[in-house]
């Protein structure tokens, strides 16, 4: 009984999980949408890495461009949202460091009401085929969520 455990353990220390949480905010009050997006900052620097064919690239600290540049390049290419079938212009405010991830802030403006959101979140699948982009809305008190993959990296919520 305690091999099977142990062995776990060892598996997952060899195995590191590959996932970003993504926290998409109704802001009745500003007519917005506030998304916070947390990466791994170490997985995200080898797919950037390998959209550039840069093996060098230090995200944070990169030499010929900013952090800021290169991750809001690659995350608007890899990231949408779309409200009752329209997409939404993204406004890629900055990056912040915390701990192990790197927090990307991006906000859609001018929202009117909707009933519906379909999101696009394929970051990191092209480099981990068990990357789980994890997305949750937040409509006044209503939370849902959706599991993003390599093999369904859209999803649409109804509120």
């Amino acid at each position: 009984m305690v091999l099977p455990v142990i062995l776990s353990c060892i598996l997952t220390a060899l195995h590191p999980l590959h996932v970003s949480v993504t926290d998409i905010v109704h802001d009745e009050k500003e007519r917005e949408l506030e998304i916070i997006m947390r990466i791994f900052i170490d997985d995200l620097e080898t797919s950037v890495r390998a959209q550039r064919n840069n093996p060098e690239l230090d995200l944070l600290n990169p030499a010929q461009s900013t952090t800021d540049g290169l991750v809001k390049d690659y995350i608007l290419q890899r990231f949408s949202v779309s409200l009752d079938g329209k997409r939404q212009a993204l406004n890629f405010l900055g990056t912040q460091v915390e701990d192990d991830a790197l927090l990307c802030f991006i906000q859609v403006r001018a929202v009117k009401k909707w009933k519906t959101i379909e999101v696009l979140n394929s970051i990191i699948t092209e480099t981990y085929d068990d990357q789980s982009n994890l997305v949750h809305v937040t409509v006044g008190e209503k939370v849902r969520s959706l599991r993003l993959m390599k093999n369904n990296p859209s999803g649409k919520l109804v509120f």
